[in-house]
């Protein structure tokens, strides 16, 4: 409780620092271009100041908590007593499939726990009439971000070139979004920049930086970065998947309806 009383307000001034050139912004294009008097200015006083707190409680809780928990539960996972590996043992890479698995469950959780993918998944609902199903859209980018961070981790702990798995994505990214319905291009994209936001961020950039600590032959500098990368590319390759699945389980059934009816 001492340390984040002592670093209240550096975070706090920090965080200040930060939002006023975006309010500086918005208040010069409504007072100077728009030249009119911003409405409910009390409210938006009110609101910059939940802003700044919620902000200054969610910085600090992510040194004190979620980037902590990252590196420890990455750093007990490699360890070679855990692996069972004799001492002075190296590690195949199969050894670390606990590791694969958490990475998982981290990404596909902290995914549905997405604010931002909450937010779009439900004006998606709306937009489109109840055809998309919010629940089903946010399903669909958990697993692909579980994958995607799985797929992550793999490569730090084997040292798989990076650019070769990412060209390989965008690939299979592409050719989905020559077949996908143009209905669901643009939410597809969307849905995998969401995943890269305050809940997920956190604990999977700890995950990889904690990972690429502790595995013998690894740097965290150049191995510890790019599992985000991966669960935003893979967001978008599972929405624009299950669409195209969604497309052919429908045309199925709408096939075997017709042929009962002949």
């Amino acid at each position: 409780m001492v340390d984040i009383l002592v670093v209240l307000p550096s975070v706090g001034l920090d965080t200040v620092r930060d939002i006023v050139p975006l309010l500086a912004i918005v208040l010069f294009f409504q007072i100077v271009i728009l030249r009119q008097r911003p409405a409910n200015l009390g409210r938006i006083v009110v609101g910059f100041v939940y802003v700044v707190v919620g902000l200054v409680l969610f910085l600090i809780g992510l040194e004190e908590a979620l980037f902590p928990l990252g590196k420890t539960m990455a750093a007990q996972l490699t360890n070679p007593a855990f692996l069972g590996l004799a001492e002075g043992a190296a590690a195949h890479w199969l050894d670390y499939g606990w590791v694969y698995a958490f990475a998982a469950a981290i990404g596909f959780g902290t995914t549905i726990a997405e604010p931002s993918l909450m937010a779009v998944a439900r004006k998606a609902g709306a937009v489109s009439g109840g055809t998309i199903n919010p629940w089903g859209l946010r399903i669909a980018v958990a697993v692909g971000v579980a994958v995607g961070v799985g797929v992550g981790t793999v490569r730090i702990v084997t040292g798989l070139s990076l650019h070769y798995l990412f060209m390989g994505a965008y690939a299979l990214v592409i050719v989905l979004t020559v077949f996908a319905s143009r209905s669901i291009i643009a939410l597809a994209y969307d849905s995998g920049g969401v995943t890269s936001s305050t809940v997920t961020v956190p604990l999977v950039a700890a995950l990889g930086l904690g990972l690429a600590a502790n595995v013998p032959g690894r740097s965290p500098m150049l191995d510890g970065f790019g599992l985000i990368a991966f669960a935003c590319v893979f967001a978008v390759i599972a929405v624009l998947g299950f669409s195209q699945l969604s497309s052919a389980l429908a045309a199925l059934r709408r096939r075997r309806s017709s042929g009962k009816g002949t």
